[in-house]
């Protein structure tokens, strides 16, 4: 799971990073995503070329995770050659607690998908009070 901070540039990845992703076979991940505030907003963009968005990408929040999915299909050709890749794709990203999802907006431009994630006031801090129990 990818986690919407800097890296910390080590050599050998996350964990998560590594079931989730391709690594050490490859590419740690199939979908390119960079990240990085905007105002009161966190954006996520994703390279995803040659892709429909209102068929290919779908994009889904379950709690703090942003899900982006997207499948890129082949087409029937005779090719001798293709390095690109095909099949599903999917990144999961964990939102800071302080994301709206109920107002994310996304949209799809010349291959790059970008996600602005509003960022809720951060409240002040609550104390909370310890009881002292007895026995």
């Amino acid at each position: 799971m990818t986690h919407l901070m800097p890296s910390r540039g080590t050599p050998v990845p996350d964990l998560l990073d590594w079931i989730e992703g391709q690594w050490p076979f490859g590419d740690r991940h199939p979908v390119k995503v960079e990240t990085f505030h905007d105002g009161d907003q966190l954006v996520v963009r994703c390279e995803l070329p040659g892709m429909d968005p209102e068929r290919d990408i779908h994009i889904t929040v379950e709690g703090t995770i942003l899900k982006i999915s997207a499948e890129r299909t082949r087409e029937e050709r005779d090719d001798r050659h293709s390095e690109f890749q095909y099949g599903s794709f999917v990144r999961s990203l964990n939102m800071p607690s302080s994301a709206d999802p109920d107002n994310i907006e996304a949209d799809y431009e010349s291959g790059i998908l970008t996600v602005r994630i509003p960022q809720r006031e951060s409240g002040s801090s609550k104390e909370i009070p310890v009881a002292r129990r007895e026995r």
